[in-house]
């Protein structure tokens, strides 16, 4: 078997370091002919993915989040359908938390090597790809604007420190929505399409059955409150996941298109997304052969 071992060396406080030597034994103890790259610059998963996706029979990564984008984008432009293994090591993690992925790098590595594909929906956000979430608004600039030495030295702590001084920048947006035969338009300080049950480690779906392969991504906009106790019921509700609140609404779709009254910057899984006008996202059901644990 052939294999391309793609790992992002300064992901989640240098994690990989400690690990890498024994992660490339265990890939090596059998009858493996293994490729190894250290990621240099931003990007460079997906420009080595893409180029050389089709020599091999696995692709396993190793990193946060970001990581993980990179590749799938590659992988998706080529359209491989080479199986994907992951093993996480980034300051946060949120996508690995709904694959059921271990924590432990050597145990993560094993079910990589051993453990049996399933395919999982991906996300088109206009001509670029995403594995769990796409979003606009209040926070979803912190993934990106954090720098890797802030991530290294707090960890998830790094995360909230940006977040809070995001508050006090916080601004509304008018948005149109166009889904199925349904269009509505409102002022919207966040909003999210997603297939994952957590996002920045605190958010979980409420009320939602997520699964991953079901064709339908998740989608959250949450309105602009009118005072300080509007917002502070927002807070409760994504926390815990339970109950209702009027100013967040969630429902289900396979396509979506989102026109905001100007440009903002949108994240695709913590990466940098751009910042159009018009977005059109849709579901491809199935399209990533991903090993994972339900």
């Amino acid at each position: 078997m052939k294999i391309l071992f793609v790992y992002n060396p300064v992901a989640g406080q240098l994690q990989i370091k400690n690990h890498l030597w024994s992660i490339i034994n265990y890939f090596c103890s059998g009858d493996i002919e293994l490729t190894v790259h250290a990621t240099q610059e931003n990007k460079d998963a997906y420009k080595v993915v893409k180029k050389q996706a089709g020599k091999y029979d696995k692709i396993i990564c190793c990193g946060g989040d970001g990581t993980l984008h990179e590749v799938v984008n590659g992988m998706m432009e080529t359209g491989s359908s080479r199986v994907l293994g992951f093993i996480p090591a980034g300051s946060v993690n949120d996508f690995a938390t709904s694959l059921n992925l271990p924590r432990n790098m050597e145990q993560a590595a094993r079910l990589a090597m051993e453990g049996q594909p399933k395919s999982i929906d991906i996300g088109k956000f206009n001509d670029e790809y995403f594995t769990y979430v796409a979003a606009f608004g209040v926070f979803t600039d912190i993934g990106y604007i954090t720098t890797q030495e802030m991530k290294n030295l707090l960890g998830r702590l790094a995360y909230f420190f940006q977040g809070v001084k995001s508050v006090a920048l916080m601004k509304t947006y008018r948005v149109k929505i166009r889904h199925g035969n349904e269009e509505f338009e409102d002022e919207y300080i966040y909003g999210m399409v997603s297939n994952t049950v957590l996002v920045g480690s605190l958010y979980k779906m409420p009320n939602q059955d997520v699964q991953l392969d079901d064709g339908l991504f998740e989608v959250t906009l949450i309105k602009a409150p009118n005072d300080l106790i509007e917002l502070g019921s927002i807070g409760p509700y994504l926390l815990t996941g339970k109950g209702d609140n009027d100013l967040v609404k969630i429902f289900k779709t396979n396509s979506i298109e989102v026109i905001i009254d100007e440009q903002i910057p949108w994240t695709l899984d913590g990466e940098y997304g751009g910042n159009p006008k018009t977005v059109k996202i849709e579901v491809i059901e199935k399209a990533l052969n991903l090993i994972y644990q339900e």
